[in-house]
């Protein structure tokens, strides 16, 4: 692991699907949080205690706060960034907006390949859509 993703909390994302790298580009972007965003195609993640099963299911956030998926790695940015951000971010914690949050994440990412910047690369496998 780099020097700077010791320091700074890490979000592992699908480098290979469109939708997901244009997504993190809006993030960086716009919202400039204190996060480094990794494919995590290109990490040994075992250097990160994350499976290929697990970043292959969902975004994943590793920090000192602990490690987060899918809805809550993305609460987990909003957080980070802090500010009124933080409150959407927190929201995503607490039920129901947690069950929520969680069926949005879900039909985003199995649609994904659907959505603007989205490719047929960025399709999960049948058995991965549940």
């Amino acid at each position: 692991m780099s020097t700077q993703s010791a320091m700074r909390p890490t979000v592992l994302f699908d480098g290979d699907c469109a939708f997901c790298t244009s997504c993190v580009t809006a993030l960086t972007r716009w919202l400039r949080p204190p996060v480094t965003f990794l494919p995590w195609q290109r990490v040994d993640l075992a250097d990160y205690g994350v499976s290929q099963g697990a970043v292959e299911a969902a975004v994943q956030w590793i920090g000192p706060d602990g490690r987060f998926a899918g809805a809550q790695a993305f609460g987990a940015v909003l957080r980070a960034k802090g500010g009124l951000w933080s409150i959407p971010g927190t929201l995503v914690r607490i039920p129901p907006v947690r069950q929520l949050a969680a069926l949005a994440y879900r039909l985003i990412a199995a649609n994904r390949h659907r959505l603007p910047g989205g490719t047929a690369a960025c399709a999960l496998p049948a058995a991965d859509r549940k």
